[in-house]
């Protein structure tokens, strides 16, 4: 049953609410900030990892959308540029269907919700269909941008004032609302301009013309706050060629007033050994976070789309082998991090105590799978001098008398299986078990968009699965377009083996196979062989 009532709005119009006795969920209108992940509010990052779906824009961090739960539904509406992939109408009436099914929806939206974001339209809208909501402020893309160009806003020297504006018509609107010849007669104020750069030839002698000096300090910062930001500092008449003669895109702030000045001292963005570079990184999402942050904090920007990932595989013959073995004197064999984890997993799904396999020995290639026992204390009894199955192969049967013994391969489904043979020459009991499936996931229209935009400049590869998983996301096309440009950086031998497989040379393959040391060698790389981000 829908109950109807009237109110009146502050300015008198006639608003009509819909209240509905049938339970809803609730829409969470959040702010993503403007490009950093690492500016997204602590608010708004705990309700992308709780809630049931996502609805987000073009200009949302990927990693905010990479990393989230593979349960989370996602709806990509994104805009770019004026055009729109989905209408603004499309937009509300998804919000209201997903909040109709009592669903926890997170609409992300780019900067800040209610700055130039329509994020007032979108709350009314929900309001006016009797749906929970609230509003989740971002950092705006004014105020980054300006940060991370060194410029401050205000200064009490120079600013006493700060207005935003939207350089950006309205469709319905010939010309723009914006009072540009009253603005032109403010002094001592800082004017940044969202949305402009199509409209900036007719903006700027709108002011020069009402009395702001032709010769004010301006910027322009593309790309705010991404680790490829770009700040181009003119004076206002040159503005409009300044756009021309750089080819500037949105998304681009523009800053006008004598602030601008200030750059020359207090500019600290840039100077990190990887800023401006475009990283790929092929890795699974949800083990790639470190990763993610540790490029970040070396300036490059990270473009975190997995070309392969996992999902669980509970292999209950293996089970019923493994509970019914005599556990003294036998091995468990992991070859990657990935193995760990989901074995443990299982191991606490089923009820098991975890102390039971001190009576086991254990083997793991690479320090990375090292790692992720530690974090259970367990401790390997054996890791190949290289991190390679190969390796692991041949030297763990030569160590060792596995005559008899039995021998718990713990593996995925994509696993080689030179060790599995070697054991079994050996005279080990082989127990072969898949504890997890690896897929290739789908890259959707916003991803290659998104590398056809900005390509990048280095691709990583932590393993050949990521390799084969790269040409199953892109045509033959698209690579030979947008990755084999690149730089190609390898995790080790291996991994550079089904690279070259599929014709593609590696620059750079990491002498140590972990990934700390691969970021560590590509940084002194970058230091030798300077790459044009």
């Amino acid at each position: 049953m829908t109950r109807m009532s009237m109110k009146k709005s502050p300015n008198n119009i006639d608003v009509q609410l819909i209240m509905n006795d049938k339970k809803t969920g609730i829409a969470y209108l959040a702010g993503a900030g403007p490009g950093d992940p690492g500016l997204v509010t602590v608010k708004t990052y705990n309700l992308l990892k709780q809630c049931d779906a996502v609805v987000y824009d073009y200009l949302i961090p990927d990693e905010l959308i990479t990393t989230l739960p593979e349960n989370i539904e996602k709806y990509y509406v994104g805009k770019i540029g004026g055009g729109n992939s989905s209408s603004q109408t499309e937009i509300n009436e998804l919000l209201l269907s997903l909040a109709r099914e009592n669903k926890t929806v997170v609409r992300l939206k780019g900067s800040d919700p209610l700055v130039f974001g329509r994020g007032g339209e979108e709350a009314k809208y929900l309001a006016q269909n009797g749906i929970n909501f609230e509003i989740v402020p971002g950092v705006t893309a004014g105020v980054s941008a300006s940060a991370y160009a060194g410029i401050p806003i205000t200064d009490r020297n120079h600013a006493s004032w700060v207005m935003f504006v939207t350089g950006h018509k309205a469709k319905e609107k010939l010309v723009s609302s914006v009072k540009w010849d009253w603005i032109a007669r403010g002094e001592k104020g800082t004017v940044v301009i969202y949305m402009g750069v199509s409209q900036i030839a007719n903006i700027v002698p709108d002011l020069i013309e009402n009395g702001m000096k032709d010769d004010t300090p301006a910027a322009i910062i593309e790309r705010a706050s991404f680790p490829t930001q770009k700040t181009h500092i003119s004076i206002l008449k040159d503005l409009p060629q300044t756009v021309i003669d750089k080819k500037i895109k949105a998304p681009a702030i523009f800053i006008i007033g004598d602030v601008v000045n200030s750059r020359e001292y207090i500019n600290w963005f840039g100077k990190k050994p990887l800023h401006g570079l475009r990283i790929l990184v092929t890795r699974p999402a949800d083990q790639a976070e470190m990763i993610y942050l540790k490029l970040r904090n070396l300036g490059a920007e990270v473009l975190p789309y997995p070309t392969i990932a996992t999902r669980e595989n509970l292999d209950r013959e293996a089970w019923s082998v493994f509970n019914k073995i005599d556990i003294s004197n036998n091995w468990l064999i992991f070859t990657s991090e990935n193995g760990v984890r989901y074995f443990i997993k299982q191991m606490k799904d089923q009820g098991k105590d975890i102390r039971s396999l001190s009576d086991y020995k254990i083997a793991v290639i690479g320090e990375g799978t090292k790692r992720a026992l530690a974090k259970y204390y367990l401790k390997p009894d054996f890791i190949p001098d290289k991190a390679t199955t190969s390796s692991m192969a041949e030297q763990f049967i030569k160590e060792f008398d596995l005559k008899g013994l039995n021998v718990i391969r713990v593996r995925g489904n994509l696993s080689v299986t030179n060790i599995d043979e070697a054991v079994i020459k050996a005279g080990g009991n082989l127990i072969p078990m898949t504890v997890y499936e690896t897929y290739y996931p789908v890259w959707g229209d916003e991803l290659k968009e998104k590398i056809k935009s900005y390509p990048p400049d280095i691709v990583t590869f932590t393993s050949g699965s990521t390799v084969d998983g790269l040409f199953n996301c892109l045509d033959s096309n698209e690579i030979n377009r947008y990755i084999k440009q690149a730089m190609l950086v390898s995790i080790g031998p291996s991994t550079s083996e089904v690279i070259k497989s599929h014709g593609l040379n590696v620059t750079l393959e990491a002498k140590k196979h972990t990934i700390p040391d691969l970021i560590n060698e590509l940084v002194e790389y970058i230091k030798s062989n300077p790459l044009e981000g």
